[in-house]
Protein backbone atom coordinates (compact mmCIF):
# COMPACT_ATOMS: atom_id res chain seq x y z
CA UNK A 1 0.00 0.00 0.00
CA UNK A 2 1.37 3.37 -1.01
CA UNK A 3 1.19 6.11 1.57
CA UNK A 4 2.25 9.72 1.22
CA UNK A 5 2.60 12.02 4.21
CA UNK A 6 3.03 15.75 3.84
CA UNK A 7 4.51 17.81 6.66
CA UNK A 8 5.95 21.25 7.23
CA UNK A 9 2.83 23.27 6.71
CA UNK A 10 1.72 25.99 9.08
CA UNK A 11 1.44 29.74 9.27
CA UNK A 12 3.78 32.30 7.80
CA UNK A 13 3.89 36.02 7.27
CA UNK A 14 3.87 37.44 3.78
CA UNK A 15 7.40 37.38 2.47
CA UNK A 16 8.30 34.44 4.63
CA UNK A 17 9.25 30.88 3.80
CA UNK A 18 8.12 27.36 4.51
CA UNK A 19 9.50 24.01 3.48
CA UNK A 20 7.13 21.14 2.91
CA UNK A 21 8.17 17.51 2.91
CA UNK A 22 6.42 14.51 1.44
CA UNK A 23 7.54 11.13 2.73
CA UNK A 24 6.45 8.12 0.70
CA UNK A 25 6.17 4.53 1.85
CA UNK A 26 5.17 1.41 -0.01
CA UNK A 27 6.85 2.36 -3.29
CA UNK A 28 10.30 3.46 -4.35
CA UNK A 29 9.81 6.97 -5.63
CA UNK A 30 12.83 6.79 -7.92
CA UNK A 31 10.51 5.05 -10.39
CA UNK A 32 8.05 7.94 -10.43
CA UNK A 33 7.64 11.58 -11.13
CA UNK A 34 6.33 13.58 -8.21
CA UNK A 35 3.97 16.49 -8.22
CA UNK A 36 2.80 19.17 -5.85
CA UNK A 37 -0.68 20.62 -6.02
CA UNK A 38 -2.70 22.96 -3.86
CA UNK A 39 -6.33 23.69 -3.19
CA UNK A 40 -7.68 26.89 -1.71
CA UNK A 41 -11.17 27.08 -0.18
CA UNK A 42 -13.82 27.14 -2.87
CA UNK A 43 -11.33 26.53 -5.65
CA UNK A 44 -10.26 23.56 -7.70
CA UNK A 45 -7.04 21.74 -7.04
CA UNK A 46 -4.29 23.43 -9.02
CA UNK A 47 -0.87 22.46 -10.23
CA UNK A 48 2.10 23.85 -8.33
CA UNK A 49 5.02 21.96 -9.81
CA UNK A 50 6.51 18.64 -10.71
CA UNK A 51 9.87 16.91 -10.76
CA UNK A 52 11.14 14.07 -12.92
CA UNK A 53 12.22 10.69 -11.57
CA UNK A 54 15.87 11.62 -11.43
CA UNK A 55 15.26 15.17 -10.33
CA UNK A 56 16.98 16.65 -13.34
CA UNK A 57 14.00 18.67 -14.53
CA UNK A 58 11.30 20.62 -12.77
CA UNK A 59 8.27 22.41 -14.08
CA UNK A 60 6.34 25.07 -12.19
CA UNK A 61 3.09 26.96 -12.41
CA UNK A 62 3.61 30.56 -13.47
CA UNK A 63 2.18 31.75 -10.17
CA UNK A 64 5.03 30.15 -8.18
CA UNK A 65 7.89 30.24 -10.66
CA UNK A 66 10.96 31.88 -9.15
CA UNK A 67 9.61 31.52 -5.62
CA UNK A 68 9.05 27.78 -5.14
CA UNK A 69 11.57 25.00 -5.63
CA UNK A 70 10.91 21.27 -5.79
CA UNK A 71 13.61 18.79 -4.92
CA UNK A 72 13.78 15.13 -4.10
CA UNK A 73 15.93 12.70 -2.18
CA UNK A 74 15.29 9.28 -3.64
CA UNK A 75 17.42 7.63 -0.98
CA UNK A 76 15.03 8.98 1.65
CA UNK A 77 11.95 8.45 -0.51
CA UNK A 78 11.06 12.06 0.14
CA UNK A 79 10.17 15.07 -1.97
CA UNK A 80 10.38 18.68 -0.86
CA UNK A 81 8.73 21.96 -1.73
CA UNK A 82 10.67 25.05 -0.68
CA UNK A 83 8.38 28.06 -0.70
CA UNK A 84 9.87 31.53 -0.50
CA UNK A 85 8.41 35.02 -0.78
CA UNK A 86 5.04 33.72 0.30
CA UNK A 87 1.92 35.78 -0.30
CA UNK A 88 -1.62 35.42 1.09
CA UNK A 89 -2.60 33.99 -2.32
CA UNK A 90 -0.45 30.95 -1.51
CA UNK A 91 -2.82 30.00 1.30
CA UNK A 92 -4.14 26.52 0.55
CA UNK A 93 -3.90 22.87 1.41
CA UNK A 94 -0.82 21.49 -0.30
CA UNK A 95 -0.74 17.94 -1.64
CA UNK A 96 2.00 15.76 -3.03
CA UNK A 97 1.29 13.05 -5.55
CA UNK A 98 2.97 10.14 -7.31
CA UNK A 99 2.78 9.95 -11.08
CA UNK A 100 4.15 8.01 -14.03
CA UNK A 101 5.40 11.19 -15.67
CA UNK A 102 5.71 14.87 -14.74
CA UNK A 103 2.14 15.77 -15.66
CA UNK A 104 0.38 18.97 -14.69
CA UNK A 105 -3.19 17.68 -14.30
CA UNK A 106 -4.22 16.10 -11.01
CA UNK A 107 -6.22 13.32 -12.64
CA UNK A 108 -2.98 12.04 -14.16
CA UNK A 109 -1.52 11.15 -10.76
CA UNK A 110 -1.82 7.76 -9.12
CA UNK A 111 -1.48 8.29 -5.39
CA UNK A 112 -2.03 11.27 -3.12
CA UNK A 113 -1.22 12.42 0.36
CA UNK A 114 -3.72 13.88 2.80
CA UNK A 115 -2.35 17.39 2.43
CA UNK A 116 -0.91 19.98 4.75
CA UNK A 117 -2.36 23.41 5.41
CA UNK A 118 -0.36 26.52 4.57
CA UNK A 119 -1.70 29.85 5.75
CA UNK A 120 0.00 33.11 4.82
CA UNK A 121 -1.02 36.32 6.50
CA UNK A 122 -0.38 39.84 5.29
Amino acid sequence: QVQLGESGGGSAQAGGSLRLSCAVSGRTISMYAMGWFRQAPGKEREFVGTITRSGDRMNYAESVKGRFTISRDNAKNTVYLQMNSLTPEDTAIYYCAVGLAPFSRPEQYLFWGQGTQVTVSS
